[in-house]
């Protein structure tokens, strides 16, 4: 009994030297960057990679990763070379996820195709012509259910686009009409926009900074226009 008292105290000791060193390790690295590179901005979060020597430092959503004394600092990717993982990119994908189901969708129209089962979100300003190059190329995918946050972040005429689509009766038409099939917008009508403000708020809360930008029912997000292939594959992955 004697010995596994003493085992365990060991084992106790050696988990708070750990915890003492990793604490002294976070402490200097916090310390020592904050005053070489002042620039970088407050630290959120110092942790360990699986690189030995190696840790990652992040600021809000950005990563950096250091030495033990904050010496050197790179921003890049980390890749696991053995497993085949780019472990930014996965650290990354966690911290900008996007809780579906939270959306608003009260703020959004919605696009169905097919039995509509797989579901996913765009944030799409009407000016963005690479939206309008990923519409088109989103016509391919079926069996899904899009829900469309209009985000005019593009300029003033953005905001105008929007209201003429948002106070249609038929939004997903309209939407579809200008964005895909080169028809005009319609005629301005009148009706409550508040909408517009709230959609641009919900994606400086995601920092969501440019359209379009997917959000997938796993919460990733995907900005740019990838091809419908890619489409497949991330609803695939969602499920």
């Amino acid at each position: 009994m004697k010995t596994i008292h003493a085992l365990l105290r060991g084992l106790l000791l050696a988990g708070l030297c750990a915890a003492t060193v990793a604490g002294a390790q976070e402490a200097a690295i916090r310390k020592n960057l904050t005053a070489r590179v002042p620039q970088m901005g407050a630290i959120d979060e110092v942790t360990k990679t699986p690189m030995p020597g190696i840790f990652e430092v992040r600021v809000g959503t950005e990563l950096y990763y250091t030495d033990a004394d904050g010496g050197f600092l790179i921003h890049g990717q980390m890749i696991d070379a053995k497993a085949k993982r780019n472990l930014t990119e996965e650290r990354m994908n966690k911290l900008t996820a996007i809780d579906f189901e939270k959306l608003p969708f009260a703020d959004s129209f919605t696009i169905v195709r097919g039995n509509g089962k797989r579901r996913m979100a765009l944030f799409e300003d009407p000016n963005c012509g690479y939206c309008k190059r990923f519409e088109r190329d989103l016509q391919k995918v079926d069996n899904v259910t899009i829900n469309v946050f209009l985000y005019p972040i593009l300029g003033a005429d953005s905001g105008d686009k929007s209201k003429a689509i948002w106070c249609t009766k038929d939004k997903a038409k309209a939407w579809q009409d200008w964005m895909v099939r080169d028809q005009a917008l319609p005629a301005a009508a009148n009706c409550d926009t508040a909408v517009l403000a709230r959609n641009v708020e919900l994606g400086r809360r995601h920092q969501i900074t440019g359209t379009p930008t997917l959000v997938f029912t796993d919460g990733r997000r995907v900005p740019g226009a990838i091809g419908a292939a890619d489409v497949e594959k991330l609803l695939a992955e969602a499920k």
